[in-house]
């Protein structure tokens, strides 16, 4: 399995049934277009930061399944099914839900973004989840979702497996696409020229670790986006000893970097 990261990816795995109900919701909902809209406006427009808005939240999702796609036909099993409150159909939306929504907080301010996502995604799913569930499970699956775009930040540490993969996915947008309009309007601080050295980021399945994160990049400021992006990321995720990251260089061999966290989350 290879599945290449970028915007066409998600289409590979939403499907049909509640899923896909989900993903037309949020592609489809004005009130969703218009917060990452605005979070776009905040993040690019005003801060010259790269990409958070609706392209960087269909890209996440579809990495998001592809990484549940690998590590669950690996075994592993999702919080939701391991709790007992549902099947993997649920445990694929609350992924996708939240590697979809997690920057929308950004629509207020870049400082504190985690927690104003959370606000915003609380109402939202008290708007679209009706439109899918019709019991007590509903509830059970919008916390779920909620703490994962809460932990998508490097700053937090995720306790589950679905919020994991979503985390790790928000660090596989990468490459030089997401900071190509900060870059062309000025900024070339060390994230944008390190995204612009990175060609391509691809999903598979582990040489020695369950799921491999493959890089390729033109030159070695990219180790930068590896390390310091995709790497804390992968750090704080719980699922770190399960990772690892393979870096190519232009002219050189490739190169295994895996990211060790104290905090390992029950992955059976």
């Amino acid at each position: 399995m290879e599945f290449p990261v970028g915007p066409e990816l998600v289409e590979l795995f939403v499907g049909n049934g509640k899923l896909r109900a989900m993903w037309e919701m949020l592609t489809r909902d004005a009130e969703v277009n218009a917060y990452l809209a605005s979070a776009n406006r905040m993040a690019v427009g005003r801060l010259r930061y790269n990409d958070h808005g609706p392209v960087h939240s269909r890209i996440v999702a579809g990495s998001a399944l592809a990484i549940f796609e690998v590590l669950t036909s690996r075994g592993f099993t999702p919080d939701i099914v391991r709790f007992g409150i549902g099947d993997l159909e649920d445990a694929r939306l609350v992924t996708m839900a939240i590697a979809y929504l997690h920057d929308i907080g950004n629509s207020i301010h870049r400082t504190h973004h985690p927690l104003f996502s959370v606000i915003i995604t609380d109402k939202l799913m008290d708007k679209l989840l009706p439109r899918i569930y019709s019991d007590e499970k509903m509830y059970h699956v919008k916390q779920e979702i909620l703490h994962g775009v809460f932990c998508h930040d490097e700053a937090y540490t995720c306790l589950t497996v679905e919020s994991a993969m979503a985390k790790i996915a928000d660090g596989t947008d990468m490459s030089e696409g997401r900071a190509r309009i900060p870059y062309s309007a000025g900024k070339k601080d060390i994230h944008a020229v390190s995204a612009m050295s990175i060609r391509r980021v691809w999903i598979t399945q582990g040489h020695e670790k369950p799921l491999a994160i493959n890089v390729d990049m033109t030159s070695d400021a990219g180790i930068f986006q590896v390390d310091e992006v995709l790497g804390r990321k992968i750090a704080t995720s719980g699922l770190a000893p399960h990772v690892e990251v393979r870096v190519h260089v232009k002219g050189s061999h490739w190169i295994t970097r895996v990211f060790e966290t104290t905090h390992n989350i029950v992955t059976g």
